[in-house]
């Protein structure tokens, strides 16, 4: 795609409703994903208080990014790769690790992190987690965790989705 399908809402066409939600962002509220998805202030406001839930949930960091890294892999989603990149850092994976991500489960993980990947797998390819995938998640995560691992991946689909469908742009600076 050469250019967005659904281009970002600049700030001269910005109405008050979208203008507060972007401001309640915080800096990341001028992102394209956000200012794109801003022509849409409700929708916006929901979403983003879900994604939210999810980046502070119960799930440790690392193994979140794991998951978000491997469906941004397996979704062709560049700009959920790019912007995901120094979040999986902060949150405790070395370079090797990322680049072994595209890799996959079978990469020379441990078996934690490779039951990760693999159930973000499963779910992109038969919507579902294993059991033999199950069974090792259920040995390490408590119940809450657990619930979040299939929404992490089913919401990152979601933003897959639409960023590739609008064709949201890299904001200068990024790279996939």
């Amino acid at each position: 795609m050469t250019t967005p399908r659904i281009p970002p809402l600049a700030p001269t066409e910005r109405d008050e409703k979208a203008s507060e939600v972007l401001d309640g962002l915080g800096p990341a509220g001028e992102m394209n994903i956000f200012t794109t998805l801003a022509r849409h202030p409700r929708l916006l406001r929901r979403w983003s208080a879900f994604g939210g839930v999810l980046l502070t949930g119960e799930l440790p960091a690392r193994d979140r990014e794991l998951l978000i890294l491997r469906t941004a892999q397996r979704c062709g989603a560049d700009y959920e790769w790019a912007h995901h990149l120094p979040i999986a850092e902060r949150a405790g994976l070395e370079p090797s690790e990322i680049e072994r991500v595209v890799e996959g489960p079978d990469a020379g993980w441990g078996e934690l992190d490779a039951a990760l990947l693999r159930a973000a797998d499963e779910l992109h390819d038969e919507q579902r987690i294993a059991d033999g995938t199950w069974a090792t998640l259920a040995a390490n995560y408590a119940e809450k965790q657990l619930i979040e691992i299939p929404v992490v991946v089913g919401q990152y689909h979601l933003v897959a989705f639409l960023l590739r469908s609008f064709g949201v742009e890299l904001e200068p600076g990024h790279q996939a």
